[in-house]
């Protein structure tokens, strides 16, 4: 087993934009370090459930995987939009906003996160499984990840925190950039580029 490659593939995966780095990004801005990290925390379990799943259930996930991610892209898709909505027109003033910076958003949006899907159904039968099937290396593995991608989450949150007054002057701003690189993700994962491109 290669292990750089193991660790670069995960590395990049989990630390560059996606749907959930951005939304910790978003709440660590508007709503501070403990309402980010109670994000993080649902986001990284239901990160570590996937990986469980797919570790457990690889060979049938296998013979499905097409509809899944045919499904998942919409739905995460979808999802995403929404999410940039929300965020472009959201008011920090307001209350209801902060029902999207709950432990339950962050482990639900892991769900609906194609970025996520596809990740976790990719590096255990990828890079894990041609080597090691035994039941105790594959959850050293799945942990392995799992730190892996908190530790993406709290380097997110950290970013956050340090640029925190730079984000506040320019909130509005942010905001709407913050929302165009969902829309993007949105657009990436959906499959529409590649039906262009046809």
């Amino acid at each position: 087993m290669n292990i750089t490659s193991f660790l670069v593939y995960c590395i990049i995966v989990t630390f560059t934009p996606g749907p959930a780095n951005i939304a910790i990004l978003f709440i660590v801005h508007n709503f501070g370090i403990k309402k980010a990290m109670e994000y993080t925390y649902g986001a990284t379990i239901a990160f570590g459930i996937l990986l469980v799943i797919s570790a457990i259930l690889n060979t049938a996930l296998m013979m499905i995987i097409p509809k899944i991610l045919i499904v998942m892209q919409i739905i995460g898709s979808l999802y995403m939009l929404y999410l940039a909505y929300q965020i472009y027109k959201m008011d920090v003033s307001k209350s209801t906003v902060k029902q999207t910076t709950t432990f339950m958003s962050g482990f639900l949006m892991q769900f609906v996160n194609p970025k996520i899907m596809l990740f976790t159904m990719t590096v255990i039968p990828t890079f894990i499984m041609p080597y090691y099937t035994e039941t105790s290396a594959l959850a050293i593995f799945v942990v392995i990840i799992i730190i892996i991608g908190f530790l993406s989450f709290i380097t997110w949150v950290l970013f956050g925190t340090i640029f925190k007054e730079v984000l506040k002057k320019y909130q509005k701003f942010v905001n709407v950039i913050m929302a165009l690189f969902l829309v993007y993700s949105a657009i990436m994962v959906s499959g529409v580029v590649d039906l262009i491109k046809r």
